[in-house]
């Protein structure tokens, strides 16, 4: 079982969705968040493990693991096991065949663990070769889920996706530092103008109508740069809680760069 494990960095929706696709694959997975994860499409993410100690997403159960030996074990009964473990120490113990990082950082980051495990990047900040064995395109179009394993992913465009002619009008975030407190849930429907929460007592506002499809959890420290909302304007529900179809063609994209691992070499 050792030998099939990959280590997916982040427990966000797009590593989330990476870590189904791995699942089904039949690989074994570990996913290691932050101790308050801030992530905001928690229906679709294993980081929910970390407060709620388990969740499921797209049919498949995550578990929080206390430990290596205890993730293990999560792993052998058929679950995805979520560990705190912000650095990946884990790597030392575990030996995984490969560590995919999800985290979208968006930023360049140092080549990590000295090229001994394939490593493959998700995203902007990663260059095949260099600082990781193979990167993955994430950004939408007709590159969306390419495996490079001599360049680098398109540049963080800083726009979201448009979804019915709205982009920056569909991601919520706060004008302060402090406790972020929901008022809304996921999965609810909101009005244009409507108050989804406040920040130190500032409340914060949906600029269109839509579905919550992703709300940071209550009671999360947040700055101003920190997301904490998005919601959908096709007011489609099940889209909450279902991986999105960028990240399964992403987890898709990971699971053949890795049965390449033993015809390259």
């Amino acid at each position: 079982m050792e030998k099939n494990i990959v280590i997916v960095r982040g427990g966000g929706d797009l590593a989330s969705g990476v870590a189904v696709c791995l699942h089904e694959a039949g690989f074994g997975v570990l996913v290691t968040e932050l101790a308050q994860p801030l992530v905001v499409r928690r229906a679709v993410s294993f980081a929910e493990a970390v407060e709620a100690g388990a969740c499921i997403v797209d049919g498949i159960p995550g578990k929080k693991a206390r430990g290596v030996a205890e993730a293990l074990e999560l792993i052998s009964e058929g679950m995805v096991a979520v560990m705190v473990d912000p650095e990946c120490g884990s790597v030392e113990s575990i030996k995984p065949m490969a560590v995919v990082d999800g985290r979208m950082l968006k930023k360049n980051l140092a080549c990590s663990f000295g090229g001994k495990i394939p490593f493959i990047g998700l995203g902007p900040g990663f260059e095949a070769g260099v600082n990781c064995w193979a990167a993955i395109e994430t950004n939408r179009g007709p590159e969306l889920g390419k495996i490079l394993w001599e360049s680098s992913p398109q540049p963080d465009t800083g726009q979201p996706a448009a979804v019915r002619g709205y982009t920056r009008e569909r991601v919520l975030y706060p004008h302060r530092e402090g406790v972020f407190r929901a008022i809304v849930t996921i999965g609810e429907i909101v009005e244009a103008g409507q108050i989804i929460g406040d920040v130190q007592g500032e409340p914060i506002k949906s600029q269109i109508r839509g579905v919550v499809r992703g709300m940071l959890r209550d009671g999360v420290y947040v700055t101003p740069k920190v997301k904490i909302g998005d919601i959908d304007p096709t007011c489609e529900v099940k889209r909450c809680y279902k991986v999105s179809d960028k990240a399964r063609i992403i987890g898709e994209s990971v699971v053949r760069a890795l049965k390449s691992i033993d015809h390259a070499g």
